[in-house]
């Protein structure tokens, strides 16, 4: 994310306006615009593994797995934020034709050294007002470690950290699988 040099507050509505012919994205933040960088081939080719597992999963299910190209409303943080892989089971989000949802239960954010401790910091605890969210996941491209966020039953975040050998859990949307599909082909990694 590059802070815009703009000081003065933006709308929501101005913001999804300007986004709708806005040839490149932008995540919203309490009346802040923020533009997007695009990704290294490591980033694009975890996400795109991810799709496929999860898409290939849930196949047959109501859910969607969505790309990096839909925005998730959190209305109570005032932010709209692009996630790299949002999951929603919602019956509402189903056939909604928002550029937007508003009921994750599974969020995916792939780090980069330039957003990593934003991803982990505010833009986790902005995600934590979505009621839906079950499950927050942030996936380390330079090494296999993914660190996976389980709202547990008492209300609390739990962490639990995946290393290469072990076995994927996504609890939100009962997927298991070999952490190493995650890591396919990604430049740098060696499995």
């Amino acid at each position: 994310m590059i802070i815009s040099k703009n000081n003065f507050y933006i709308s929501p509505e101005e913001y999804l306006e300007g986004e709708r012919v806005s040839p490149i994205k932008h995540e919203y933040r309490r009346g802040q615009v923020y533009a997007m960088t695009g990704a290294k081939k490591p980033h694009i080719v975890i996400s795109s593994n991810l799709i496929i597992l999860l898409g290939t999963h849930l196949r047959n299910s109501p859910c969607l797995v969505l790309t990096s190209d839909i925005k998730v409303r959190l209305e109570e943080a005032e932010c709209y934020y692009y996630p790299d892989i949002a999951v929603t089971c919602d019956e509402r989000e189903i056939n909604s034709t928002d550029d937007f949802i508003f009921h994750p239960s599974l969020i995916i954010e792939v780090l980069s050294p330039s957003t990593a401790s934003f991803d982990r910091g505010d833009k986790f605890a902005d995600y934590q007002t979505a009621s839906s969210l079950q499950e927050y996941v942030l996936v380390t491209q330079s090494e296999i470690k993914i660190e996976c966020f389980r709202l547990n039953a008492e209300g609390n975040w739990v962490s639990q950290i995946y290393r290469q050998g072990d076995e994927l859990e996504l609890t939100s949307i009962n997927f298991r699988g070999p952490i190493e599909q995650v890591y396919q082909k990604v430049p740098g990694i060696t499995l």
